[in-house]
């Protein structure tokens, strides 16, 4: 229950009296106010008071939307985590020896083919040339005309 006073103004006890009228008295008692209240109270403390401002009906479907927001976050942050763990390990397991395979296969074709290079220009070597040296005629030699 609360108990409802009519408190004077022109009290000396109140804080937000002011024996004159002026702008500089009401600023200076003001921050006398204001410097009391924020030794006094945390910031915490001001936002539990204001509980009591909000209704209990608005309160409550603040806080079940909060909560359900705060489980529907959860909940993906555990599917995403577990798709990423998925996809990653089923990436090591199978990609990563298909990935190796692919590459010992690359090298072997390029065995085989440097190995048929050489066979090739083996070939090339023992196989008769198609011109033929002339016998018993030496070449000419290329000087020009007049030496």
């Amino acid at each position: 229950m609360v108990k409802v006073e009519i408190v004077d103004e022109k009290e000396a006890n109140s804080p937000y009296a002011s024996p004159s009228p002026s702008r500089t008295n009401s600023s200076e008692s003001l921050s006398s106010v204001e410097s009391d209240l924020s030794a006094e109270e945390s910031l915490f403390d001001r936002l539990s008071a204001l509980v009591d401002i909000v209704p209990p009906t608005t309160r409550h479907s603040i806080v079940s939307k909060f909560s359900s927001t705060a489980s529907f976050l959860k909940s993906s942050g555990k599917l995403v985590g577990n798709i990423v763990w998925v996809v990653t390990t089923s990436a090591l397991l199978v990609g990563l020896p298909l990935a190796v395979s692919l590459e010992d296969e690359a090298k072997m074709v390029q065995q085989e083919k440097e190995m048929q290079e050489q066979q090739a220009g083996a070939q090339q070597m023992m196989a008769p040339s198609m011109y033929p040296a002339p016998s018993g005629s030496q070449p000419k030699p290329l000087v020009p005309p007049g030496f």
